[in-house]
């Protein structure tokens, strides 16, 4: 396991573990974590994402489904920080999404904290819950599973 990485991990830091780049990295900073346990992010949600101009010109609202999207990003590193070095070096999948609940509408302007907890680890299959809030309300939440596999040639 690696050890302890220093926090707040800023958006150099997180490229450093996720392969995701710009307009689909959805995580600006880590600011707690716990490997294996439990992750905090942040995403700034800012006017200038490419998914407002369609997504809906004259009241713009962030996807539902990109908001999962930055929960699977946290949950990622926290696995990462979690694995040993073989690990570390394989791509992290999507397996599946379950109980997605949308409470409230995310905008520009808006900073969702991103919170992951783990509720299994099982033959290298990860489960978590995920939450997603603005301020003290909950915007979002989802069970997520992912598994880590070798990278397509």
């Amino acid at each position: 396991m690696m050890e302890q990485p220093v926090l707040p991990m800023d958006v150099n830091e997180i490229m450093k573990i996720l392969p995701h780049r710009y307009p689909f990295l959805m995580v600006d900073r880590i600011v707690e974590v716990d490997p294996g346990v439990r992750c905090v992010g942040i995403k700034n949600v800012t006017i200038n994402e490419p998914f407002f101009q369609g997504h809906f010109p004259g009241h713009p609202v962030m996807p539902g489904v990109l908001i999962v999207e930055a929960m699977a990003q946290v949950a990622g590193i926290m696995a990462y920080l979690a694995s040993d070095e073989a690990t570390r070096k394989k791509v992290t999948y999507f397996m599946s999404i379950d109980n997605a609940k949308f409470r409230r509408p995310v905008f520009p302007g808006d900073q969702l904290r991103i919170e992951i907890t783990t509720t299994f680890n099982r033959r290298g299959i990860w489960g978590v819950d995920g939450k997603a809030f603005v301020g003290d309300s909950l915007v979002t939440e989802a069970a997520l599973k992912a598994t880590f596999a070798e990278k397509a040639a």
